[in-house]
């Protein structure tokens, strides 16, 4: 009998606000697509948490819906790849079953743990070994907290996992962590690649209470018999580990060389760049994270991306957005147009856009928003630009930090829901002064777990093919006399941040009642 042809990869890309899963073709063609959305539970100050078996079923349903959909064979399969949102922390006993919900990044009730940690004499230590900067999102100070205010929970944990440590080890199990995804612990050791000792007793935990460390190439067979059922696929059907959403986004819109900037903004918002070896920033704004071993991205991730123009729709803008719904027009759009018809720098209006608190390249889980220079002479229009400005701001003040460690860019990528509004990037370009580069690919993350499928599977030996997948869609150029505006303005975004920098310790405690 003549063997069947494996044609196809399926990538699951876990991700904080929906698990989008793909049926990726050999050649970079997407076959089939599916979305499952999930909530946030946050019921108390500074929580943010997911329930794990939700995401679970949504991963199962994922693949059983794209392979279903497509009326591709099981046999056809090669492999199941992943891509994963980072910095979550399950409790699990010994049987895989959750002691705790999902504490996802957002989840900020570590600040005093990060804060002493940054104070101490050996966590700047901790973070030049691990890459991971000392902040709330690290998987280290949640356990930290867990600790102190959980240690009933924390006793009976069998092992502390991320959400996909929790799916595979409830499919193989197994209990791993692949290179990427522990980097962004504050546990792992870069140069080692192992746990780090120091950082375990910081936290409060031993080796054989985590994962064990794997490859992003690494192979999962032994899938249980009943969820290959659910899923339609074949028992056989290797399973790779794969790597965290950001560290692929870059691979997934081909910025995987020096000087390529990835930016992608979806809910929050990151910028990213791949050297050949660790690299800790000495001043701890930056993360490095793995891709593989020969592969590491340096970047910082922002909080506060999408999540703002949000809240600009359903709070700031909501008569326009419901009149633009009445129009039959997308709201985005009909604000973006609004903001539009203001100049460059919005007349002098500058807003910080921390208003979940800010990560990369402050580490402040205290910031908060701000408009600043705000008169009679400006309007809604002239807010809304400002907002989607400040957006930026941040995002440039994460890469004026990476030109300092690995030096300068020459090209931006974007991805990310952001990248489809053509005005957005427009700013990106004219703050920056740099050419923008808008692959025709949104779902970055998900192909670049496609791609580490076909490295994982041997199809492929390196990156350079991923060139083929991907068709470059708009690029911009820049503005010079915008980009000569926003090079006034950006020095006075980082000089009010700086100068509101222990206001928003005394606000925030303010805000948390204490």
């Amino acid at each position: 009998m003549q063997a069947v042809e494996k044609k196809y990869v399926v990538a699951v890309d876990i991700g904080t606000t929906s698990t989008k899963t793909l049926l990726v073709e050999r050649s970079g063609s997407i076959r089939a697509e599916h979305s499952i959305g999930y909530g946030i539970i946050s019921e108390l100050p500074g929580r943010a948490e997911q329930n794990p078996a939700e995401i679970y079923e949504a991963v199962i349903a994922g693949i059983r819906e794209v392979i279903a959909s497509s009326r591709v064979q099981a046999n056809e399969i090669l492999c199941v790849s992943f891509s994963s949102a980072m910095h979550s922390l399950i409790a699990i006993d010994a049987q895989f079953n959750p002691l705790t919900q999902s504490i996802i990044w957002a989840d900020s009730r570590a600040v005093l743990q990060a804060d002493r940690l940054k104070k101490s004499t050996e966590g700047h230590e901790v973070y030049l070994r691990t890459g991971t900067p000392l902040h709330p999102m690290s998987p280290l100070t949640k356990l930290m907290w867990l600790k102190e205010n959980e240690f009933v929970i924390f006793a009976k944990t069998a092992w502390f996992v991320g959400i996909k440590d929790y799916i595979l080890a409830k499919l193989f199990g197994r209990v791993v962590m692949d290179y990427s995804i522990a980097s962004g612990t504050g546990l792992f050791n870069l140069a080692a690649l192992a746990w780090d000792a120091e950082a375990m007793r910081i936290a409060g935990v031993s080796a054989d209470r985590l994962p064990e460390p794997v490859p992003t190439t690494y192979r999962l067979l032994g899938l249980d018999a009943s969820e290959a059922k659910r899923m339609g696929i074949e028992l056989d059907t290797p399973f790779v580990v794969g790597a965290a959403d950001g560290v692929l986004a870059n691979l997934g819109v081909g910025a995987y060389e020096p000087g390529i900037f990835s930016v992608s903004v979806g809910t929050s918002g990151a910028v990213r760049t791949v050297v050949s070896k660790p690299i800790a920033d000495p001043k701890g704004r930056l993360f490095c994270y793995a891709l593989t071993e020969n592969a590491w991205v340096v970047g910082g991730a922002i909080n506060n991306g999408g999540i703002l123009f949000r809240w600009v729709r359903d709070v700031l803008a909501t008569e326009e957005a419901a009149e633009a719904r009445r129009q039959g027009l997308d709201p985005y759009d009909y604000l973006a147009a609004l903001a539009e018809k203001v100049p460059a720098g919005s007349e002098g209006l500058l807003m910080l856009p921390m208003l979940t608190g800010e990560r990369a390249p402050h580490w402040n889980a205290n910031a908060r928003g701000v408009f600043f220079g705000l008169s009679l002479t400006h309007g809604k229009a002239h807010m809304i630009r400002s907002v989607l400005e400040g957006v930026v701001y941040g995002l440039y003040s994460v890469a004026a930090a990476l030109t300092e460690v690995v030096g300068p860019g020459k090209e931006i990528r974007a991805s990310g829901g952001f990248a489809r509004s053509i005005f957005w990037r427009q700013i990106m370009t004219d703050v920056w002064g740099m050419p923008l580069v808008v692959p025709d690919v949104i779902e970055s993350s998900g192909l670049g777990a496609a791609y580490l499928g076909l490295i994982a599977m041997g199809e492929v030996s390196d990156f350079s093919g991923v060139q083929a997948w991907i068709q470059t869609g708009t690029a911009h150029t820049v503005d010079i006399g915008n980009n000569k505006v926003y090079g006034q303005l950006f020095p006075l975004y980082e000089q009010v941040y700086d100068r509101l920098k222990d206001s928003f310790d005394d606000i925030a405690r303010f805000q948390n009642g204490e």
